[in-house]
């Protein structure tokens, strides 16, 4: 399939609208004191979120967190310390890592959550002898 210059013009000028009116990151740095990584953007936003909560930070040493890299289109972060990598839209949208990552943490939270429902459920499973064992895979 060849692609004409028409479509290849019509594109770059798309690119050039949607860049325009999307926010940028023009800063970013990571503040110990309140263990957040701190993104100002080009229309005067500031985002700040925990590293535990994206994909390739939790876990990592305030001194690998300190050092960011924007990228030149400004829609990226980078972490050359830990070799990780964020997408700014998709982090205003409140996705801070791939699916299965965003999974694992829905789950974690939802496995510690205390309810009265959930206490009768556990309550009622170890009446019939608790959680079956896992059978041994041959």
């Amino acid at each position: 399939m060849e692609i004409s210059d028409a479509a290849i013009e019509q594109a770059e000028r798309r690119m050039a609208t949607r860049q325009a009116e999307a926010a940028r990151a023009v800063a970013a740095r990571y503040d110990r004191r309140v263990a957040r990584v701190m993104v100002t953007l080009s229309n005067g936003l500031e985002l700040a979120f925990p590293p535990q909560l994206a994909e390739g930070l939790a876990g990592a040493k305030p001194a690998d967190l300190a050092v960011i890299e924007i990228t030149p289109s400004g829609l990226g972060l980078h972490w050359p310390n830990l070799d990780a990598d964020l997408y700014l839209p998709s982090l205003l949208q409140g996705i801070f890592g791939s699916p299965r990552w965003m999974a694992g943490l829905m789950g974690r939270s939802g496995g510690l959550a205390r309810s009265a429902a959930k206490s009768a459920a556990a309550r009622e499973n170890g009446r019939k002898g608790g959680r079956p064992r896992k059978g041994v895979a041959a």
